[in-house]
């Protein structure tokens, strides 16, 4: 593990659709009224730049289909990675948030408590903001892509954060709030959910369905006892 002394980095995760960005939102609010605090983003937004070429006229629902399905080809462990295009594409988002990760250690190094509703992970490929190529490498380069990808993400994982604070809910709920999301591309990110632990991190599991009120106060008093022993 990294050997610096780093501020503490508070990381929600779980399932889109679970209220990491208000859960986070209100952490990163109620962290400010004692120290330096700022959210740290390390998101691609591929989901969104999809759903919205998908209301472009005419051709946005043939182009956002065809991008998905590349996007499902590259998260199935199952599948062949579908070319040298798509793995350079890949790694080229992956140094993106590795470039964004590196912010966030330049902040922490200067004593800035960092709250992000992710956080980079090696357990589950695919998804959760692990690695984007997860399929089976059809040659040499692509397979050295690939290895190189998931450097990058150990590198990143490595850096454990002080605080994982870990959200569950079921499909129906998130489709409920969510009704333009792939549903069984949430399912499967419902049902990875568990596999996620972060190199043992101090993590804490809460139900997302529950009352808002007693969610942020589990999440606050959790995150009150984190910092306290940072």
């Amino acid at each position: 593990m990294p050997d610096e002394r780093l501020a503490p980095l508070i990381a929600v995760i779980g399932s889109d659709g679970s209220g990491k960005s208000t859960l986070s939102q209100d952490i990163l609010e109620h962290i400010r009224k004692s120290r330096p605090a700022e959210h740290g983003y390390l998101g691609l937004g591929s989901g969104e730049q999809g759903r919205a070429i998908g209301r472009w006229p005419l051709i946005g629902p043939v182009l956002q289909d065809w991008l998905e399905s590349i996007a499902a080809t590259l998260r199935d462990p199952e599948a062949a990675v579908p070319g040298l295009i798509p793995a350079l594409y890949a790694m080229r988002k992956s140094r993106k948030r590795r470039a964004r990760f590196e912010s966030l250690l330049e902040s922490r190094r200067a004593g800035v408590t960092i709250v992000t509703d992710r956080y980079p992970q090696v357990e589950v490929a695919g998804l959760h903001d692990g690695p984007i190529i997860s399929g089976r490498a059809s040659s040499a380069r692509i397979a050295k892509i690939q290895a190189q990808e998931r450097a990058l993400y150990a590198e990143m994982a490595a850096f454990l954060p002080t605080l994982v604070i870990r959200l569950h809910i079921d499909t129906d709920t998130v489709m409920a709030r969510k009704p333009d999301h792939d549903r069984a591309l949430i399912e499967q990110k419902v049902q990875s959910v568990d596999r996620l632990t972060f190199n043992g991190a101090p993590m804490i599991e809460l139900d997302a369905t529950m009352p808002y009120d007693e969610e942020l106060k589990l999440a606050l008093a959790a995150v009150d006892a984190a910092l306290a022993q940072a």
